[in-house]
């Protein structure tokens, strides 16, 4: 029987032992949020932010406690010093002068702290030829070649809504910070990490590396968008409605066939040809005319039931206030309450849910009580010092995930040294499995499956299932992205496995959550987008049905850093408590957690919250730029006077040189007026000189990178931003991306190839189910398991 202080433990959330000082600044403030959201006591200190910048900062201060430096500097280093011997983790912005005047070098606090985890997040890095540049979320937009494709084919570049930026880099760097945690658990001592937002949000929001739609058919993000933006309603239209507008996502030849038959007999495309989407691709455009026709005179929530009934994916494109009052969301609590200035709102919940419990908003710790030292956290030390140990590699994890989400996140752990067998049968084939040209693996396969291990297990066979059973008792971790009920169908839900083994942790990943009157919707990222909100704020301010977010995948490789840390979290918890547990992420809210600030606003001032376009949320003035030649464009922001002041004399754009723009207000005032003249001395300059120029007076600004120029950036390139990967399959070396921190302690992942289907199977059942070798032949003759192809097989033997 269990004690009262260990019934409370269970109960607690999962990093309630972890004591976590955060040295606030813009860059550290999301990142802070996201561990305090997963219970460690949080202690923000000297928290100062831009007050052009409030509903973040307000959003980002949640769950924490806030604790004032001396204004004296030796009496301030004496305070976060006696802070820091109570610390577990430092989360600091190394690259920020209070650091320098406080000596807060790596080295020194490493000497001075041994056990602490230290967690740098800059703009940039601490080290690379643009350590020193200066950054905001929309630069880091144009940057990363996210800017290069958002909008539409023949526009303006258009900026992204909310602060997607800041919000993806800081899911990587608590992803970079859980791994260093497990490392500490095994090895006794604390790991320097250098994140740098530029980098994180290179691999998360919309990664040129990494995996890709089930749209896709198999091509990296490259190959979708060689150059610029794409056409108006590609792959994925917006129809307009009677009152409003809807998203469909046909992919496959039943979701075509049932919405053939909708269409009617008459229409001119009812030949089967055109249930292959190879075949209707050339013809899109006379079939999303064809569906406007259709829809026309009809409602929004007519359309989006109607395509439910007949197993069609379609959906809404809601607006944020429709997001706020849906069902779903309402069902689902992903809204709850605060206070701000006196007045009541309605803020996000939370990223995710542990054992039923949404870890979110909670009442923050009281920093004048008894303090907890760091012995509170959870060792297992087995590898002490030995900063070279595989940080995962005592996990075994059985991978049922698929498409996007479900293979990035497997992939997450395999890198970091864990056994990860992707469980999957032909008959019901991963999505990227799919591959253009009959290639023998697609591109994106390889980029979401490299490390992994293939085990060809028919989880339709109760013999199967009995298999799948023992290996739950011999793992530590079970992903699953299927839709809501399919592991409860399958009889080896949480309740289940968890019977068979206790310390089971099972992560589950959809598109709306696991519960809801509309759980079991087809989850495609397109139309959680739509669900959210988010698709409705990414479009032109000015243009009618210019929504601009075809080809993104976000939150794709977001939400799976958000399941990951949360596995882990869950992990430690049982390095206490002996126990799992049931992590559970739907994609649609960690959209709304990552839109917090804008549906803040929204609450406020209801119906406000509207398409912004390139306007900067912190100088309210344009920040996109034409320049010289051909769709070249730069990004230029202002986040205080300071900017302004220095971008007015470095330009030497002598009529903004005066008292009229002098103040936030007035710029505010007089914002076109302004924007009209930085264009007209943008166009004619090179956006790199421009970017020369305004970094060197430290002012935020950058290139509109395009994906081809990210491989030979220099700053990627001096931090080891790409790794080469040799892929059976590929003649050819593939660039994919290294480690989860820029620069850091922990070790870069040992790359391997991807596997082809079913290629471990029998080296699998062999080595963990002790199976002798004629019992496997007969289990793949029943079916139940599934041995590599006679061809694939062949392919691998044969020399390239």
């Amino acid at each position: 029987m269990k004690s009262p202080e260990m019934a409370d433990i269970l109960n607690a959330r999962p990093l309630h032992f972890l004591r976590v000082l955060e040295l606030s600044s813009p860059s550290t403030i999301a990142a802070g949020r996201l561990v305090a959201d997963l219970g460690a006591e949080l202690i923000a200190i000297d928290s100062r932010h831009d007050s052009a910048d409030s509903l973040r900062n307000f959003v980002a201060g949640l769950n924490k406690t806030i604790l004032k430096l001396p204004s004296d500097a030796q009496a301030a280093r004496q305070v976060l010093h006696t802070q820091l011997a109570r610390a577990d983790v430092l989360i600091y912005d190394g690259g920020d002068p209070l650091c320098e005047a406080l000596r807060l070098s790596t080295a020194e606090l490493k000497q001075s702290f041994p056990r602490l985890t230290l967690l740098s997040v800059s703009d940039f890095g601490l080290s690379g030829p643009y350590k020193d540049y200066q950054a905001t979320n929309a630069v880091h937009l144009a940057m990363t070649a996210t800017l290069a494709r958002s909008g539409i084919k023949g526009n303006r570049p258009l900026l992204p809504p909310g602060q997607l930026a800041w919000q993806t880099a800081a899911a990587q760097a608590v992803w970079a910070l859980m791994i260093a945690l497990w490392q500490r658990s095994r090895i006794g001592t604390g790991i320097a990490m250098d994140c740098s937002i530029f980098e994180g949000v290179a691999q998360v929001l919309d990664p040129g590396l990494g995996v890709t739609g089930s749209g896709s058919a198999g091509r990296s993000a490259g190959e979708m968008a060689p150059y610029g933006r794409p056409p108006v309603g590609w792959l994925y239209p917006i129809i307009p409605c009677a009152d409003g507008h809807v998203r469909a996502c046909i992919l496959n030849p039943r979701q075509w066939q049932n919405f053939s038959k909708w269409l009617g007999n008459d229409h001119p495309f009812t030949d089967p040809k055109y249930s292959a989407l190879s075949t209707r691709y050339p013809v899109i455009p006379q079939i999303n005319a064809l569906m406007a026709e259709f829809f026309a005179d009809r409602t929004t929530a007519e359309v989006a039931e109607q395509a439910r009934q007949r197993g069609i994916p379609i959906s809404a494109v809601a607006s944020p206030a429709e997001a706020q009052q849906s069902p779903q969301f309402l069902a689902r609590k992903a809204f709850c309450s605060v206070q701000i200035s006196g007045k009541q709102a309605q803020i996000p919940s939370g990223y995710l849910e542990l054992d039923g419990v949404r870890l979110g908003l909670r009442e923050p710790t009281n920093p004048e009580l008894p303090q907890r030292r760091s012995s509170n956290f959870p060792e297992n030390v087995r590898d002490r010092g030995n900063l070279q140990r595989r940080p995962f590699s005592d996990l075994r994890i059985l991978d049922l995930g698929v498409i996007v989400a479900g293979a990035e996140l497997g992939r997450l752990f395999a890198d970091m040294g864990a056994d990860v067998i992707k469980v999957e049968n032909s008959a019901f084939a991963d999505g990227l499995r799919q591959s253009p040209g009959g290639a023998p693996i697609s591109l994106s396969f390889t980029q979401g499956s490299r490390n992994k291990q293939s085990l060809g297990l028919n989880l339709r066979s109760p013999v199967a299932i009995d298999l799948f059973k023992q290996l739950v008792k011999k793992s530590d971790v079970v992903l699953s992205n299927f839709k809501p009920g399919t592991l409860e169908s399958l009889g080896i839900d949480y309740a289940t496995l968890s019977a068979i083994n206790p310390r089971i942790v099972v992560a589950e990943s959809s598109a709306l959550g696991n519960t809801g009157p509309m759980a079991k919707s087809m989850g495609y990222g397109p139309l959680v987008r739509a669900s959210c909100g988010l698709t409705g704020l990414w479009r032109y301010p000015d243009t009618d049905n210019s929504f601009s977010d075809s080809i993104t995948i976000f939150p794709d490789h977001f939400a799976a850093r958000i399941a990951a840390s949360g596995i882990v979290a869950a992990l430690l918890r049982r390095e206490i408590t002996g126990r799992g547990g049931r992590v559970i992420v739907s994609q649609a809210e960690t959209i709304l957690n990552a839109l917090a600030p804008e549906f803040l606003a929204e609450s406020l001032a209801p119906a406000s919250l509207a398409p912004r376009g390139n306007i900067s949320p912190l100088s309210a003035i344009n920040c996109v730029y034409p320049c010289a030649g051909d769709d070249q464009w730069c990004v230029i922001d202002f986040r205080d006077d300071t900017d302004w002041r220095n971008f007015v004399s470095a330009s030497g754009i002598s009529a903004l040189a005066t008292d009229a723009f002098s103040s936030p207000e007035l710029r505010r005032q007089a914002a076109d007026e302004i924007a009209a003249r930085i264009e007209h001395w943008t166009r004619g300059q090179l956006s790199e000189n421009i970017v020369r120029l305004l970094q060197g007076a430290r002012v935020p600004c950058g290139k509109m990178l395009r994906l081809s120029d990210l491989s030979d950036d220099p700053h990627l390139v001096a931090r080891r931003f790409f790794r080469q990967l040799d892929q059976p399959g590929y003649p050819q070396q593939l660039q994919t991306e290294n480690g989860p921190a820029g620069v850091s302690e922990l070790p870069d992942p040992e790359i391997s190839p991807a596997p082809f289907q079913s290629q471990h199977t029998r080296s699998i059942v062999k080595r963990l189910l002790a199976i002798p070798d004629t019992a496997i032949d007969a289990l793949i003759a029943d079916g139940v398991l599934e041995d590599m192809s006679p061809a694939l097989l062949q392919y691998l033997k044969t020399p390239a």
